[in-house]
């Protein structure tokens, strides 16, 4: 798979998980071209997966957070106006930007945005545009199940 290909399916589906099980597609599974049982580093292409999870975070059009289950989650830049609208119905944490760093002396490091410092200034004006239905539509199932004030759709 290459980095155009792991974008355009992130951006097709908008949020997807990088190794979770959950309600939306798993990056690591699509890379690989098979369902991954058990940790996807034991996995034969691990490397690629890897390889292509750091391309994916490092892109300005994907926000890495924690949004299902507090799990690792890519979400494409087309959805975060949705996102901005209906902030108030989720967590603080799950709306976090999340950046992994693999430091000199080889240890691994996680680093919190919090929300809502990390949102460009036009993402905030095109997400008062939005009516909340249209926001919900925009998220799917993922701005329905265990959030904080959600609803039903």
């Amino acid at each position: 798979m290459t980095f155009e290909e792991a974008m355009a399916f992130v951006q097709e589906h908008g949020i997807v998980l990088t190794a979770a099980r959950g309600p939306v597609p798993r990056m690591a599974e699509v890379i690989a071209g098979e369902s991954i049982k058990g940790s996807w580093w034991a996995h034969p292409k691990s490397h690629q997966i890897f390889a292509m999870f750091q391309q994916l975070t490092e892109s300005p059009d994907i926000l890495v957070c924690r949004f299902i289950n507090g799990k690792v989650t890519l979400i494409h830049r087309r959805l975060w106006p949705a996102l901005v609208r209906l902030a108030e119905r989720f967590e603080p944490g799950q709306l976090s930007q999340v950046h992994e760093e693999h430091t000199a002396a080889g240890r691994h490091e996680t680093h919190d945005v919090p929300y809502p410092t990390w949102v460009p200034a036009d993402i905030f004006d095109d997400a008062k545009l939005l009516s909340v239905d249209d926001a919900m539509r925009m998220l799917g199932p993922a701005a329905i199940p265990g959030r904080k004030g959600s609803t039903a759709v």
